[in-house]
């Protein structure tokens, strides 16, 4: 039986970076590198001689900050995977992740921290060809009302009752391909969940997905991952008390879990998976 190595890469993950001070105020990174080539030597023989050490990414992450300043997260993860694809002969693909924290400013040189959501930036560099996908995770929604779910096929193991009014929240997380400005993109999801009367959370998924599209004619495809986070109307009955839609158990697990790429007719394919 034949034994080969198969795709493989390596990389330093989690690099904290924080750069303050100038009009940019708080930029709160966490940078994973990880870089894929012609690495056979070190996996079959040990041969070290085409490995750049870890520590020299994470040491290069924080000299780029300084040297050539942030930017937009998607400009720093294309500087720093071109640099590492361009200096190191052995390698032939850089994958670079950021997820970025906000920080709001408070007064000349005071800042709170936004912990409503992560600012996500996946860049991969492949020879002379770059992709840039953008995102977003842990952004919670809920709309109280103008929401049903009704019609659905039934069977002996089905006891879910339709309804014509329920609260629909969401976790959204979203990936965009294309370089486009992320507050705005982030407008466009918000702006699709609070205007869509929903159906169903699907209808909705498209909906938001289809407001960015047509926003933004930089952004090729975007990606949603929409957890359904249930609320149940709690029974108040054995306390003679009525519940007219205002006292609801929020529900942790198990959920449903809706996902969903929208895309256009005439998008060129992805250089490497970006899901």
């Amino acid at each position: 039986m034949a034994i080969r190595l198969g795709p493989n890469r390596y990389g330093k993950a989690e690099v904290r970076l924080v750069r303050a001070g100038g009009s940019s105020g708080i930029q709160d990174l966490n940078v994973s590198v990880a870089l894929s080539g012609d690495l056979e030597a070190t996996h079959l023989t040990g041969d070290n001689g085409g490995v750049l050490p870890t520590d020299t990414m994470k040491n290069t992450v924080y000299a780029f900050a300084r040297e050539h300043g942030i930017g937009s997260p998607e400009e720093f993860g294309l500087r720093l995977a071109r640099h590492f694809v361009a200096t190191q002969p052995q390698i032939k693909s850089a994958k670079i992740t950021i997820q970025g924290y906000e920080w709001e400013r408070l007064g000349p040189h005071s800042f709170q921290r936004r912990g409503d959501h992560t600012r996500l930036t996946v860049v991969t560099v492949i020879g002379d060809e770059s992709q840039v996908v953008a995102g977003i995770e842990g952004l919670v929604l809920m709309n109280t009302t103008d929401s049903e779910f009704h019609g659905f096929p039934r069977d002996r193991y089905t006891t879910l009752p339709e309804t014509t009014d329920r609260i629909l929240a969401t976790e959204v997380n979203a990936r965009w391909r294309g370089v486009a400005d992320f507050a705005a993109v982030k407008q466009s999801l918000v702006d699709a969940f609070v205007g869509t009367y929903s159906y169903s959370l699907q209808q909705t998924l498209y909906a938001m997905g289809s407001r960015v599209l047509e926003e933004h004619p930089e952004v090729a495809e975007i990606r949603l991952a929409l957890p359904n986070k249930h609320h149940y109307l709690v029974d108040l009955s054995p306390f003679g008390l009525d519940n007219p839609g205002e006292v609801f158990i929020a529900g942790d697990r198990p959920y449903g879990l809706i996902e969903g790429t929208v895309t256009r007719d005439d998008t060129q394919p992805a250089i490497a998976e970006w899901f």
